[in-house]
């Protein structure tokens, strides 16, 4: 294997391929990577009730063992990135899973909730640095054209599926084992990615250093965005601390914009919003996130308040979800040689839409079968289908110094989409809970405490009302990047031009 240290330049041709298998391996640990850090944004959500019960968490400090993973996570983002394509792409992946797997273990170890909440920040700490970098190590491993759009097409697929198999693997684990088993199961995962990591080519590192002064003020001002955000759908949007956040927020990044126009090395150099297309692609994935992540939130709890499912039940419930979002990446992986993204893209996120309306006609007694497993199948195929052409569009054409960072913006956009559209769902769905019945979520469990079944019944349709109402934002969330995707998205389709690509051993 031989890497390289020069100084990359604008010129620097496509990145070296590799024989098949060193590619296959290259890609089964790229993707093992991806599952782990994007499957902990959900398999803790399942877990809640037994660390509720086993740690003595407060309702209040409840929501930050999920909020506190994201917040890390979004907020690091972009300084990930840009870490990558200074000090090595494999380099810098291989201290991110590291610093995951290390919290991981502290997490399934955590003898308190401080301890725990802690953990989960290192675990957000690992992930921003390792998500963006896997995402461009494809970029640096795998030649331009049929390799590549496979690769992307396994790595958007699993940006997909790992949230479902989060659900999935969190409801088994708490329920046959324990819920500290949702963290222990990243460590054996996290060492056979770290020994795999030897195939993985590290690519050009560029010259420069770190933007400090950009670093500061825009990793802060997207932690003091996301947390806005997140307090606001948990305390009101005219909470003092939330509009104090949200102002912040607007100072630090002004400031940050600012300074990345005149500095010698940017953090997050302004010439990639140039590409309509690639600022289109990033548009799109926050309309993506926004709708996805909340999809996820409210059909679990629709699927254990109203349903009644145990987590384990409710788990293997997404199946359908997990099985539609892998046909439909490797259906869009294969397409995107043979058609422009937004041909793709566009009727994906059409019929995405179509599923979340499905979604928003659910009752309190509505059946698994003919209502809630199509609906679930309908929705991941439309999201498959964006998935992979809106990667691709992200990446595609970006010089060798930038694809750490390109990356890193895809990934912003998708976690700060999905923090936006859950804190923003969440206010609407207990509003509209709310007119029904007041306090419904209050009343709910009050009802079930005392047996009182027609107050639940009551409760549970108020409940049903919000989460219904819920979807039904989430699919114009869907039809809003639709509506970016045909306006913006104008990139052609993904040829493969195996002239240009030196073929040797990676």
């Amino acid at each position: 294997m031989s890497t390289h240290s020069a100084p990359a330049t604008d010129r620097d041709a496509a990145p070296p391929g590799g024989t098949h298998r060193h590619l296959g391996l290259a890609l089964a640990v790229i993707a093992a990577a991806q599952l782990m850090v994007v499957l902990d944004g959900t398999i803790t959500n399942i877990a809640l009730p037994s660390i509720q019960t086993d740690l003595d968490v407060s309702a209040a400090n409840l929501a930050w063992i999920v909020n506190s993973y994201a917040l890390a996570f979004g907020g690091l983002l972009l300084l990930g990135g840009k870490s990558g394509d200074l000090f090595g792409r494999r380099r810098m992946f291989r201290i991110g899973i590291a610093i995951f797997t290390l919290a991981s273990l502290l997490g399934g170890l955590a003898p308190n909730e401080g301890m725990l909440i802690s953990a989960r920040v290192l675990q957000g700490v690992g992930a921003a640095i390792a998500a963006p970098t896997a995402l461009s190590l494809i970029a640096t491993t795998f030649p331009e054209g049929k390799p590549r759009n496979k690769a992307m097409g396994v790595y958007a697929g699993m940006a997909g599926l790992g949230s479902t198999v989060g659900l999935l693997l969190g409801g088994v684990l708490t329920d046959y084992l324990d819920w500290r088993w949702v963290f222990f199961v990243n460590i054996p995962i996290g060492l056979a990615v770290l020994a795999g990591t030897t195939v993985l080519a590290e690519g050009a590192r560029n010259p420069g250093r770190l933007d400090i002064p950009g670093a500061v003020t825009g990793t802060g001002g997207l932690l003091a965005l996301v947390y806005g955000i997140m307090r606001g759908g948990s305390h009101g949007w005219t909470d003092g601390l939330t509009l104090g956040s949200f102002a912040a927020a607007v100072v630090l990044l002004v400031a940050f914009l600012a300074l990345q126009t005149t500095v010698k090395n940017p953090m997050l150099p302004l010439r990639l919003f140039r590409n309509r297309s690639r600022s289109g692609s990033y548009g799109t994935m926050l309309f993506l996130g926004a709708g996805m992540f909340a999809t996820f939130y409210f059909l679990t709890l629709y699927m254990q308040q109203i349903l009644r499912y145990s987590p384990v039940k409710t788990g293997f419930a997404y199946l359908p979800f997990s099985f539609g979002m892998a046909l439909a990446a490797a259906t869009g992986s294969r397409l995107i040689a043979k058609l422009p993204p937004r041909a793709i893209a566009g009727p994906g996120l059409l019929v995405g839409a179509a599923g979340m309306f499905w979604f928003s006609t659910l009752k309190v007694d509505s059946s698994y079968a003919t209502h809630l497993m199509p609906a679930m199948f309908v929705t991941s195929l439309g999201l498959g289908l964006s998935f992979v052409p809106m990667t691709l569009g992200a990446v595609s054409g970006v010089e060798h110094r930038d694809t750490g960072i390109a990356s890193a913006l895809l990934n912003t956009a998708q976690q700060v989409g999905g923090a936006l559209g859950l804190a923003v769902l969440s206010t609407i769905s207990a509003s509209a809970a709310d007119d029904r019945l007041p306090q419904a979520a209050n009343t709910f469990y009050q009802a079930i405490a005392m047996k009182n079944w027609p107050l639940v019944r009551k409760a549970a349709e108020a409940l049903t009302h919000g989460y219904t109402t819920a979807f039904t934002v989430a699919a114009v969330f869907f039809l809003g990047g639709l509506l970016i995707t045909v306006t913006a998205v104008n990139a052609k389709k993904q040829v493969h031009r195996e002239e240009e690509v030196p073929v040797h051993a990676v």
